[in-house]
């Protein structure tokens, strides 16, 4: 009996699906209206118009249904091109805005993609880069042997930071990920080019001669060297820079950074960094 029970079931569902796949496919090819009046089904000898039984119509839906945390959603997706994604994202939220306003209760618009990408990278940003400068500023103590020194070369970094913000501005270009991890590249370029000046300048002094011989002689000995450590840096950005295939969207924005603070880092750094040392020297009375 019970086999019985469970093969009328079965084939009932079965049944009704073929029954179901039939009437899909007749709305489909005929329509709502000849459906509810061409097609008949048997029932007990009986011909009788599916429209009796059952009420065909055609509304719009969503084809797939997608959930996120128990909740329903729905995408809309753009691609941006031309103009950078956070100005666009503000752009969207603007024309929206009223729109959310009037949401009903339980919903709610979140933007993500890219977009969320981007914030989450730029937070763990905010993060690493104070205890990046941090490590910097102790590896400097270490090797310079003097805080006064360490703060000397940090001060080149916004001599960096200048140029890589004038190059993007250039550019066009906006603020991207790739382009905030270039700043933390040339970080490391423009502390080096400190290190290779200062750590000199300390030489000199402990052999004995005057700040401004020091100087004078560190800028003369030392400008062939920073000047080959930075044009070496720079060409290799170069092919980076002219990128036009896949990956040419994170590495343009980092060549442009690195290139534009190279230049003024370089600069600044045979120009202002000696004259800010002979200054603190001299006002530790130290002739």
């Amino acid at each position: 009996m019970n086999q019985l029970k469970v093969s009328t079931r079965l084939l009932l569902l079965i049944g009704t699906m073929s029954l179901l796949l039939v009437v899909i496919g007749a709305i489909g090819l005929w329509g709502i209206n000849d459906a509810n009046q061409s097609l008949k089904t048997v029932n007990a000898d009986r011909v009788v118009p599916l429209g009796q039984l059952a009420t065909f119509t055609l509304v719009e839906a969503p084809a797939q249904v997608t959930r996120e945390n128990g909740m329903r959603r729905v995408v809309v997706e753009a691609n941006v091109r031309g103009r950078d994604l956070g100005g666009f994202v503000d752009d969207v939220r603007a024309a929206v805005s009223p729109l959310a306003a009037e949401l009903p209760s339980g919903y709610r618009l979140e933007y993500g993609g890219q977009f969320e990408n981007q914030q989450r990278a730029m937070r763990q940003l905010s993060i690493v880069v104070p205890i990046a400068l941090l490590l910097i500023m102790i590896l400097l103590h270490l090797a310079l042997g003097s805080f006064r020194h360490a703060f000397l070369v940090l001060l080149n970094l916004p001599f960096a930071l200048v140029g890589g913000v004038v190059a993007v501005v250039a550019f066009g270009m906006p603020l991207s990920v790739s382009a905030a991890v270039a700043f933390i590249v040339l970080l490391g370029v423009a502390v080096q080019n400190g290190v290779v000046l200062v750590a000199f300048f300390r030489q000199l002094r402990e052999s004995g001669a005057g700040v401004e011989e020091t100087v004078t002689r560190g800028c003369d000995l030392r400008f062939r060297p920073l000047l080959m450590t930075a044009l070496t840096s720079f060409i290799g950005h170069v092919p980076m820079l002219f990128a036009t295939g896949s990956g040419a969207d994170i590495q343009k924005p980092l060549a442009v950074v690195v290139m534009g603070g190279l230049i003024t880092s370089t600069l600044l750094t045979l120009v202002v960094l000696p004259v800010l040392y002979g200054w603190v020297e001299e006002r530790r009375g130290v002739r």
